[in-house]
């Protein structure tokens, strides 16, 4: 175990401002004694937060591209993380205890899952799995990762597997579909066993007061910032050095531009480097009620990984991530409302007041869209009069139900047309909520690209063999067992490459396994057959 002496002179340097930076800062200062003064985080943007993000105004309407469920109590490493730091709004508690206590006030129970064409509420309670599902779903918890190779879901299961209730509800909830990676659904199988029985009423679900950037990022990044950590932003990182001539993967310098001019930063041998590659948000745009949103293409983050994967072979592969954006791309919406008509029919319609409720799917939609009503406000400065909602589709590029174009195409006043055609609003409350509506579409090229199909190794270890000083952050990183696209991945990584790097003797929690437990056990498997 390194002496944390030595640690309270270090310098760290952290490339992305998104969870796993922040946590990684975290848990230096916490648990490797590293002092705050010595870290910086170098981001593009002029906020941190990376995908955890939540913006705007009662005049330029609020905006978030996604939200990350947050599961209790199963998110060992964000738990831990988030267990030291000092709420904002409930003074003596930490972040972890305030949201504990916000879900417990505010649980969820959803009765409305998915609405048919006719606007019926659908019972799904029944996954409505054949006999051929259950066997394949069986077969498929005990295949090895590695004789799944690249594999889709799609080539595992039939094809009316794709049609049953279990399907519109797990696909729309962690934002799956048939083309992406048969090993991580596998992981999501095993991961997420436990909801497995109430994946109907995603009782599981734990809730942030207010959207992740201002119940998470923000009062973590302010503590941060109390104990000395520098955010260095609008620099865009070009190229990481590393030392030539010795075996080992040391760090020697920092190459990034600034205004569009370059310039450099020497890093010592004992100071540290943490790199979030990738991005699921890269290249994100926004549209307008007027305007369609644009579809992007890889931005500095991938091709930063893709300029070191060229010189280094175990720095993993970003091809498989990101040159696939045809597979990977959806389109979400963030609306803004001035009057309080679609959250009252919402709340009739579905039996759920704000924030008691999860997504609602519409399973007919040509879009996949699906649709959730937060607790108001969802935003710190969102006033009590304003009220804002989400929603998404998963297929952009077909066309509407309701209007004669792919969603990709759409303005913000086209979607909310096409939302609701699938309620049913007679043409008065159209116009009513075209004329108090601010619908902001957002389209994200990457945003599933962490599912794409991968071969091992496609994704580096945190840590390469050999780094005496670097470690790889988030998403795109080999943590054994644990699942993309969710806070516990970027944080989890973020744990395993401090603890590794200052040689910290200290535990990770283990990944939590719902299997070894005969009650989950029991309960899926009542499931699978109800």
């Amino acid at each position: 175990m390194t002496n944390t002496k030595e640690n309270e002179h270090r310098k760290a340097y952290l490339i992305g401002g998104g969870i796993a930076s922040l946590s990684a800062a975290v848990f230096m200062i916490r648990d490797g004694h590293v002092k705050g003064k010595n870290i910086t985080i170098l981001e593009e943007r002029r906020v941190n937060g990376g995908s955890l993000d939540g913006s705007g105004t009662e005049e330029m309407g609020y905006v978030i591209r996604g939200g990350r469920m947050l599961n209790e109590p199963t998110y060992e490493c964000t738990w831990s993380m988030l267990d030291c730091i000092p709420s904002l709004d409930r003074p003596g508690i930490s972040v972890k205890q305030e949201i504990q206590q916000f879900s417990s006030e505010h649980p969820t129970h959803s009765k409305a899952r998915v609405v048919d064409a006719s606007r019926h509420i659908v019972d799904v309670e029944h996954m409505q799995f054949s006999n051929q599902d259950r066997l394949d779903i069986g077969k498929l918890l005990v295949a090895s990762e590695e004789s799944l190779g690249t594999e889709r879901i799609k080539d595992w299961f039939e094809p009316e597997f794709f049609e049953t209730n279990f399907w519109y509800m797990w696909a729309t909830m962690f934002a799956f579909q048939p083309w992406h990676s048969l090993v991580e659904f596998k992981r999501y199988m095993i991961r997420f066993m436990h909801e497995f029985p109430r994946i109907n009423t995603l009782e599981g679900v734990a809730r942030t007061p207010y959207n992740q950037y201002d119940s998470i990022v923000l009062p973590v990044q302010t503590w941060l910032q109390e104990q000395g950590v520098r955010y260095d932003n609008n620099i865009r990182v070009t190229d990481i050095v590393f030392r030539a001539g010795i075996a080992e993967k040391t760090v020697e310098r920092i190459i990034y531009e600034r205004d569009g001019v370059e310039a450099s930063m020497e890093v010592a041998a004992e100071d540290l480097v943490f790199f979030t590659n990738g991005s699921m948000t890269e290249a994100s745009d926004l549209g307008t009620m007027q305007q369609a949103p644009k579809l992007g293409q890889k931005g500095s983050s991938f091709r930063l990984w893709e300029k070191l994967a060229s010189t280094q072979t175990d720095f993993g592969n970003p091809s498989s991530f990101a040159d696939h954006i045809e597979g990977s791309k959806w389109e979400s919406f963030t609306v803004t409302c001035t009057d309080p008509l679609f959250f009252d029919f919402m709340e009739s319609f579905t039996d759920n007041v704000a924030g008691s409720g999860g997504l609602v799917t519409f399973k007919d939609s040509n879009w996949l869209m699906s649709i959730v009503l937060a607790h108001q406000p969802h935003f710190r400065n969102q006033p009590e009069h304003i009220q804002v909602f989400w929603g998404y589709g998963l297929f952009p590029d077909r066309v509407g139900n309701y209007v004669d174009k792919k969603m990709s195409d759409c303005t913000g006043e086209e979607v909310l047309q096409e939302l609701m055609g699938h309620l049913k609003f007679n043409a008065e409350q159209v116009q009513k909520m075209l004329s108090t509506s601010n619908c902001i579409p957002c389209m994200m090229p990457f945003i599933t690209s962490q599912f794409m199909p991968r071969a091992i190794g496609d994704r580096p270890q945190v840590v390469p063999q050999g780094s005496t000083n670097f470690a790889f952050l988030g998403q795109y990183t080999e943590l054994p067992e644990d699942v993309v696209f969710t806070v516990e991945y970027s944080v989890r990584s973020a744990q395993t490459a401090v603890y590794q790097l200052l040689h910290l003797d200290m535990e990770i929690p283990a990944v939590y396994h719902g299997r070894h437990h005969v009650k989950v056990l029991w309960d899926s498997l009542t499931t699978m057959i109800r």
